[in-house]
């Protein structure tokens, strides 16, 4: 009886990953600081969602949008609200989930153990991609639109609600010429 538990427990133990990191879900959208949310971002305060769509189709949504025949689509993208000028920049952000798998890493352990080369040494970790869009808004007057304290943060976060609803919503990005 004691093997068959010992048995079942290696067997679970075996066949464990181990997650070392867990990718955020964001529901509707998150406001936090872009080098919180993923190294390499700015410090200033961004808006981030998660992308369902395929690499390069938000790019396309705003070249297409703002008409702006890929010149400056990711940086500096002007926009209006209320005859006041804002620029708004994206990142495409990947933050994978990456787990530890111990059943691997045991095979290759027993097959140093009697002499021979390890033959999983790649599966030890596994990664899965999850792909979020990250936006800073800033102004003439202002550095960071969306911060705590900005006083045109409740407009511009009302505007990239219904950027991203539509972004989202839309298939055929050339409608959203015919909407403005």
């Amino acid at each position: 009886m004691r093997k068959a538990i010992a048995l079942v427990l290696a067997l679970v133990f075996f066949n464990a990953c181990i997650p070392l990191r867990i990718a955020p879900t964001i529901s509707d959208y998150k406001l936090t600081e872009g080098k919180r949310f993923k190294k390499g971002l700015p410090e200033k305060t961004v808006f981030a969602f998660e992308d369902p769509k395929d690499a390069e189709a938000f790019y396309n949504y705003i070249n297409i949008k703002y008409q702006l025949e890929d010149y400056y689509v990711d940086v500096e993208v002007p926009f209006k609200i209320d005859d006041n000028e804002y620029f708004l920049s994206f990142y495409e952000v990947e933050i994978p989930d990456k787990s530890l798998n111990l059943l691997p890493m045991a095979v290759d352990v027993a097959l140093v153990a009697s002499d021979s080369e390890p033959i999983l040494s790649d599966s030890y970790a596994t990664r899965d991609g999850n792909w979020y869009i990250a936006i800073e808004v800033f102004s003439a007057t202002e550095k960071d639109c969306l911060h705590e304290n900005s006083p045109s943060r409740a407009e511009v976060l009302s505007y990239l609600r219904a950027i991203k609803e539509e972004y989202l919503s839309t298939h055929n990005y050339n409608e959203t010429l015919f909407k403005n």
